[in-house]
This record gives structure tokens, C-alpha cells and sequence, in this order.
């Protein structure tokens, strides 16, 4: 049908024109095919879709399905970017007008990002290591090294042991972010060593007779998976009894905010996080003023 046909072109046109990463275009296929099989079940050709289908549609994303499961603010809002850039395509290509222009759904107000603590990053360390387990190494290593570069989990499992170096005797690691954007990032003292040992102890043998520049590795000798690296974080976190849910990206939110709270200025933890704009960093000041207020209103004598 025309509908699936419309998706097509556009994934195709994010591929081989934009040049985008299979991550993000996964993410535009995700929110998309569940808009394109939304418009299939109501038999509405996408060409056809006005502003009352499509708040129906975020309605629906609201409510959830038997199928898809309901979504959360964010990642409605991220579907909306991806069905107007869908139209803004879409209604060049053929020539029609672009429903979305003037769909204006609710902003969603930004909720600030959840930091561990300094003590619970610290037992999600140790709790990455499991006696008699050789790829404790390895996850020890993952660990250390997103909790010391606030690095997405998709810039971890696609380092190169070509990524690692050193300038003025520092060790460093190149991270490549959205956009293929590269940044250099220090590594501390704990970070080196945890990544020392599994160079040393653990990779040589992973490797076997293979050959392969990944930095971290599967039993099998292949470069790590996202997955199994969110598995790692997801499963110290219980084995620590970490309470609050704990994902990769909670360890770039304490990254920054440990930052931030210790004196960093914000445009170093900008350039550290890979934001192309401070805007984006500002968030997690939020976070510390928010902590600061917090402290003021238990210590000072006359704050209540």
C-alpha cells in the first residue's frame, strides 16, 4: 500500500542520503511503523491524515494496546518528531500538504534526570564483579569507564582498541556520538586500572585466534551488544539493592551531576557529554540547585 511504500522511501532516504546511524534510524522505524500499522487498521491512507488523526493517534500511544505497550511522555514526544519529519518528507516528494504543520500537541514539561549517588555508583561497581566469574573483568571495565566518561552505552560497546590513547602521559578515550561527532574524554586512576585489567587478563583470551579492533567483547570473541552491556548495569544494580530502576544512562546522569556538584564548569561537562549546545547541559544544574535548596532547607535554622 501506499502507506508502507511512503515508509520505505523515508527509511531509505535517512540511510543512504543522510547518512544516519542504525540506532537512530531504528528509533524513527520503531515510532513510524506504529503510526503507518495505527493508519492500516483504520484503512486511512497517510496522505489523507488531518490534526484530529493524528491526536487520536497520540491518545492512543497514551492508552496503549495488547500489542504495543503504552509510552511514555518522552517518547511520545520523540514519536511526534519523527512523524513530522516523516510529512516534511514525504510532502515534498508528492506534492501534498503537510498535515503536521500545524499540529501543535501539549509540550510536555522536561523532567530532571535521576543521578545515583556517589555511594550507590560505587557499590554498582563492586557489585559488577562476581567472584570465580572471568567476565567480572569485562564488566567491571564497562562500568568504570561509562561512569568516567558519562558515555552513551552505544558509544561504549562500538569503542576500538584504536579509541584508546594517551596525550601528556594521561590516558584517554575517543568516544564518537550522535552525528559522528568525536570527543576525547581523560580517564581517571580507577577507570584505567579496571580497564588494565581486563586488556591484560581477560580480552587476550576472548579473543582466541580471532582478529577484531573491538575493545569489548563476547564470549564468542564479537564485539559486546547493547543489550548485554544494559544486562551488566541492570543486573549489578539488583546484586548492589539499588532500589530506584538503573539503566546505562544513569550513570551519565551521575556523571554530569557529580561534575557539576564538585565545581566543574558547565561548558567542560558540555563538551565532556558531547551536547552541541549548553542548553541541553543546563538540565542537570537543575539537579544540583535542586539539592542545594534541599540542604538549605535541612540545615538552616529558620529555613521552614
Amino acid at each position: 500500500m501506499a502507506n508502507s511504500s511512503a515508509l520505505n522511501n523515508y527509511l531509505n532516504y535517512l540511510t543512504v542520503e543522510k547518512g544516519l546511524s542504525k540506532n537512530t534510524i531504528s528509533s524513527y522505524r520503531r515510532d513510524l511503523v506504529r503510526f503507518i500499522e495505527y493508519l492500516e487498521a483504520l484503512n486511512i491512507e497517510y496522505t489523507k491524515v488531518g490534526i484530529e488523526e493524528l491526536s487520536d493517534f497520540l491518545a492512543s500511544l497514551r492508552s496503549g494496546s495488547i500489542e504495543h505497550p503504552t509510552l511514555g511522555e518522552t517518547s511520545i514526544a520523540r514519536a511526534v518528531i519523527s512523524i513530522r519529519n516523516f510529512y516534511k518528507f514525504n510532502a515534498k516528494e508528492e506534492n501534498f500538504p503537510d498535515p503536521t504543520r500545524d499540529f501543535h500537541p501539549p509540550k510536555i514539561p522536561k523532567r530532571l534526570p535521576k543521578a545515583l549517588s556517589i555511594a550507590q555508583v560505587e557499590s554498582l561497581i563492586r557489585a559488577s564483579a562476581i567472584e570465580g566469574e572471568d567476565l567480572s573483568l569485562r564488566n567491571v571495565a564497562i562500568v568504570e569507564l561509562m561512569y568516567a566518561t558519562g558515555a552513551r552505552v552505544s558509544e561504549i560497546v562500538n569503542l576500538s582498541m584504536s579509541d584508546i590513547g594517551e596525550i601528556d602521559h594521561s590516558l584517554t578515550v575517543k568516544l564518537t556520538g550522535k552525528g559522528n561527532k568525536q570527543r576525547v574524554v581523560p580517564l581517571g586512576t580507577y577507570a584505567r586500572a579496571g580497564l588494565d585489567q581486563y586488556l591484560v587478563r581477560l580480552r587476550p583470551s576472548l579473543l582466541g585466534s580471532q582478529r577484531s579492533d573491538a575493545l569489548f567483547l563476547n564470549q564468542r570473541g564479537g564485539r559486546i551488544s547493547r543489550q548485554s552491556a544494559w544486562t551488566i548495569i541492570v543486573e549489578a544494580a539488583q546484586r548492589a539493592g539499588i532500589e530506584e530502576s538503573v539503566s546505562p544512562h544513569s550513570l551519565r546522569h551521575s556523571f554530569a551531576t557529580h561534575l557539576l556538584d564538585g565545581g566543574a564548569d558547565i561548558r567542560v561537562v558540555q563538551e565532556l557529554l558531547g551536547h552541541s549546545s549548553v542548553t541541553t547541559t543546563q538540565i542537570y544544574t537543575l539537579v544540583t540547585i535542586d539539592r542545594i535548596r534541599e540542604s538549605y532547607a535541612t540545615a538552616h535554622p529558620r529555613a521552614k
